[in-house]
C-alpha cells in the first residue's frame, strides 16, 4: 500500500469518508509533506505552485483543529484576491459536508458591507476573506479571534505584492498569541521569511519544487526589438498556434490594457482582468474566460492569481517575469494534468538577464528561436457564448434549472450547452454561439423556480 494514502492520517472516519467520495484517495507531494506536520500542531511553511493541493492541506488541518460545537471563529484563512478567497471557501465547505453545522463565511472587499454584518451577527466557525475587509470587520468589533486556533496566510507573497503587509499585522496582532501558523506561498522571497519569522513559531518548511516536466510544456523564447516588434510577435504567435484559450502576461495593468485594446483591434477574442474592475465585472471576466466564450486572458500575475482554468492551451509572457519562481508559476498553468502546453516568451535586450535567471533557475539551456513566418491565418473566434441570468442562488436558481429551461420543450441539445455558473445575484450560462438567440428567447419567455428572469447575451 501507498505511504501517500490519506487513511496513513489520523482524520477523523468522517473526513477519510468523504475525501473518498470525493476521489481523494492519494496525496500529493505538498499534502504528504505538510499534512503530517500540520495534523501534529507544528507551524508550517509551504511552498508549492498553484494545483499542488495546498487548499485541501490547511483545509484538512484546520477542520481536524475545528471544535464545532463551539459557534466561534476557531479558523481564519487570509486570501490576496476575492478569487482565491471564493474558491478557498468552496474547497473548504467540499472537504467540511460531512460536518454537521459546520458554517464558514466568506469575508472580501468588493462586496456589500450588509450582507457580511448580518452573517457575522449569526456567527461563524471559519472566517476566508482578504486582509482589508477582515481587518475593517475586526476594527469595528464585528469579528472576535479569541478563540482562533489556526491562521492561514494562503499565496502570502502576493499579498505582500498587493500592500497588505500593514493590514496582516494588524489581523495578526489580534489574534491569541498561542495558535497554530500556516504560511503558503508560491515564491519564498526575503520580505515573506520576515513574516514567517515574526509570525510563527519554529515553523517547519515544505518545499515542492516548482517544475513542470518538459514533456508536458514546451517552451519557447523569442527576443524582439521595439514594442511594436513585441506586438507583431504576439498577434504571429497567436496565429500560429491559434489557442482555444490563452493567458498573456504582462507586468503592469497599463500594459495589460494596451496589449488587450490592440489584440482587440485586431479581431481577436480577447478580454483582460486588472484590480480596477468592479467584482461583478471581474467575475464576468473569469466566467467568459474559463467557460472558452473569450480565447485570450490579459492580465498581471496579482489579477490572475487564483484563476483556475481547465485545458489551458497556450501561455504567452509578453514581459518576462522579475522573478524566475514567477515565471514558473506562469507557465505551470499550461501542461496541466498531462496535457501538452506551450509557454512562448518575448525578451529584448534589456531583458538578457531574466533569461540568464530562469535559465539558472529551471536548470534549462535556452536558446531564443526565430519567430514563426507570418501566418495567413483568421484570428480564431469561440464557439460558445456566455448568456448572463438576472437570477443565482438568493433566488434559489440551480444549474438543472437553467439546463432544464434551454433543454425543455422544443430546447436546444444538451450538447450545445457550456458551463454553468452560479453567483448570489446572477447566474452565466455558455451555449454554442449558433444557438445564442434561441436559448435567450428560452431563458426570457420561460420560468425558472415559478418565476420569469431577464437574461442578456455577453458580447
Amino acid at each position: 500500500m501507498s505511504d501517500n494514502k490519506f487513511s496513513k492520517l489520523p482524520l477523523s472516519q468522517s473526513l477519510l469518508d468523504n475525501l473518498t467520495s470525493m476521489e481523494y484517495s492519494e496525496m500529493t507531494p505538498i499534502q504528504a509533506q505538510s499534512l503530517p506536520l500540520m495534523l501534529n500542531g507544528k507551524d508550517v511553511i509551504g511552498q508549492g505552485k498553484t494545483g499542488s493541493g495546498k487548499t485541501a492541506a490547511f483545509g484538512l488541518s484546520l477542520l481536524t483543529n475545528l471544535n464545532v460545537k463551539r459557534f466561534r471563529v476557531q479558523s481564519l484563512v487570509l486570501c490576496p484576491t476575492r478569487e482565491l478567497a471564493d474558491q478557498v471557501a468552496k474547497e473548504i465547505r467540499k472537504l467540511a459536508r460531512t460536518i454537521h453545522n459546520i458554517k464558514v463565511l466568506t469575508l472580501c472587499g468588493g462586496m456589500p458591507m450588509g450582507p457580511q454584518i448580518g452573517s457575522l451577527e449569526h456567527g461563524a466557525h471559519i472566517l476566508v476573506g482578504t486582509p482589508g475587509r477582515i481587518l475593517d470587520h475586526l476594527e469595528r468589533g464585528r469579528i472576535n479571534l479569541a478563540e482562533l486556533n489556526t491562521l492561514v496566510l494562503d499565496e502570502a507573497d502576493r499579498m505582500l505584492d498587493m500592500g497588505f503587509q500593514d493590514a496582516l499585522d494588524a489581523i495578526v496582532a489580534e489574534a491569541p498569541k498561542q495558535r497554530q501558523t500556516l504560511l503558503f506561498s508560491a515564491t519564498f522571497p526575503e520580505k515573506i521569511q520576515q513574516v514567517a519569522a515574526r509570525i510563527m513559531q519554529d515553523p517547519q518548511l515544505v518545499k515542492v519544487e516548482s517544475t513542470h516536466e518538459q514533456s508536458t510544456i514546451s517552451q519557447h523564447f523569442y527576443k524582439v526589438g521595439d514594442d511594436k516588434q513585441r506586438m507583431q510577435a504576439l498577434e504571429t504567435l497567436l496565429l500560429t498556434h491559434q489557442p482555444e484559450s490563452a493567458v498573456i502576461f504582462c507586468n503592469t495593468k497599463r500594459e495589460v490594457q494596451e496589449v488587450a485594446d490592440e489584440l482587440h483591434y485586431k479581431g481577436f477574442s480577447v478580454i483582460d482582468l486588472h484590480g480596477d474592475l468592479e467584482q461583478r465585472e471581474r467575475n464576468q471576466t473569469l466566467v467568459q474566460f474559463s467557460n472558452k466564450s473569450i480565447s485570450i486572458l490579459v492580465a498581471t500575475d496579482v489579477a490572475a492569481r487564483g484563476l483556475d482554468v481547465e485545458n489551458l492551451d497556450a501561455v504567452i509572457n509578453y514581459q518576462l517575469s522579475r522573478d524566475p519562481e514567477v515565471h514558473v508559476h506562469r507557465i505551470g498553468r499550461t501542461g496541466r494534468a498531462g496535457s501538452k502546453g506551450v509557454a512562448c516568451s518575448l525578451f529584448n535586450d534589456k531583458e538578457h538577464h531574466r533569461v540568464a535567471m530562469i535559465d539558472e533557475y529551471m536548470d534549462i539551456a535556452i536558446e531564443p528561436e526565430a519567430l514563426p513566418q507570418t501566418s495567413n491565418n483568421k484570428p480564431l473566434q469561440p464557439t460558445m457564448v456566455t448568456i448572463e441570468i438576472s437570477g443565482g442562488k438568493k433566488q434559489k436558481v440551480r444549474a438543472g434549472d437553467i439546463l432544464g429551461a434551454l433543454t425543455g420543450q422544443n430546447g436546444i441539445d444538451g450538447k450545445m450547452v457550456g458551463k454553468i455558473n452560479l453567483f448570489d445575484m446572477r447566474a452565466y450560462v455558455a451555449v454554442d454561439k449558433s444557438l445564442a438567440k434561441v436559448a435567450h428567447k428560452k431563458i426570457e419567455n420561460g420560468k425558472m423556480k415559478g418565476r420569469k428572469f431577464r437574461a442578456r447575451i455577453l458580447s
